[in-house]
């Protein structure tokens, strides 16, 4: 079996695990399915939770699709007139609890080839970050932890240097470097350098999604239960703001999807079901929602 029949294979189990771990900490509503085509070649498999006890809106999505690589991308990649595979697991989660954090989290797989079916270029990539609303420094501390184990059996250099690269990469730059979150980790074009390496870095993949349970439903079950109001509500709404411009402007998973024909409804599952823009709005020194905002900048979590 090739790398991308086995990642795709391990792609669609992880779905179901994930799926069924996240319907049992909600108790309520359970995920729909919804199986599409891309005209050009390939499809996916996507699933939305919504209206839950603990989950207000979630989705765990796989595509595995191919063809030719659009002109946009042709440009970004600098390569002539190509075929790609491409196949990934993305999610996001947002919560009914403005105490319970936000989680996203995904992994992938790209092959690029000539117009003679030969491969010239291949790649994996993934991470996972959290957004809470609220601090919590244990939360952040477990978060990280998980994932720093998954990785560590690969090499100490590793989490560090990815942790790193998704303080850089989850930034607002239009809002003054703007944290969105805690962050967690981030890795992208992890080229193999032989089938063995392939096989390195597919387990290396294998370990990270399958930590994503560990690292997310402790801390969901900690905090699905506290009492809330509006206020924390209001100010849920506002910090899904700043997700929401994230992922609108920055982020490179839904720009590869609108630049390569993608499923709109499946790209902008992402999308928090509601939102607040509040004119100039600062929290007061003092408040919980300050706090917040002050460890919103790259920091040990593991040792915190």
């Amino acid at each position: 079996m090739s790398i991308k029949e086995e990642f795709s294979a391990w792609l669609q189990t992880l779905q179901n695990t994930i799926c069924n771990g996240l319907e049992q900490i909600d108790g309520k509503a359970t995920f729909i399915e919804d199986r599409w085509e891309r005209p050009e070649g390939g499809g996916g498999i996507t699933r939305v939770i919504s209206d839950g006890a603990v989950f207000e809106k979630g989705g765990v999505n796989t595509s595995f699709v191919h063809g030719p690589l659009p002109a946009a991308m042709q440009e970004a990649f600098k390569v002539p007139e190509s075929n790609f595979f491409a196949c990934g697991l993305s999610l996001v989660i947002h919560p009914v609890n403005p105490y319970v954090p936000t989680v996203h989290a995904n992994w992938r797989y790209f092959q690029l080839y000539d117009k003679e079916s030969n491969k010239l270029d291949s790649w994996f990539g993934g991470g996972a970050d959290l957004t809470p609303y609220y601090l919590f420094k244990e939360d952040g501390k477990h978060f990280h932890t998980t994932f720093k184990n998954a990785m560590d059996a690969f090499g100490a250099d590793l989490y560090p240097k990815y942790k790193q690269q998704c303080d850089e990469y989850f930034i607002n730059k239009h809002r003054g470097n703007e944290a969105r979150g805690i962050g967690g980790v981030f890795y992208d074009y992890l080229r193999p350098k032989d089938d063995a390496d392939a096989e390195r870095l597919f387990a290396f993949q294998q370990a990270n999604g399958n930590a994503f349970l560990n690292a997310y439903l402790p801390i969901v079950e900690r905090r699905k239960d506290i009492p809330y109001g509006e206020h924390e509500t209001e100010w849920q709404e506002i910090r899904r703001g700043r997700y929401v411009e994230f992922n609108l402007i920055h982020d490179r998973g839904t720009l590869f999807g609108l630049k390569t024909n993608g499923r709109i409804e499946s790209i902008l599952m992402s999308m928090p079901p509601r939102a607040r823009w509040q004119y100039n709005y600062t929290p007061a020194e003092g408040t919980k929602e300050k706090e917040l905002l002050d460890h919103l900048t790259p920091r040990d979590w593991v040792n915190i």
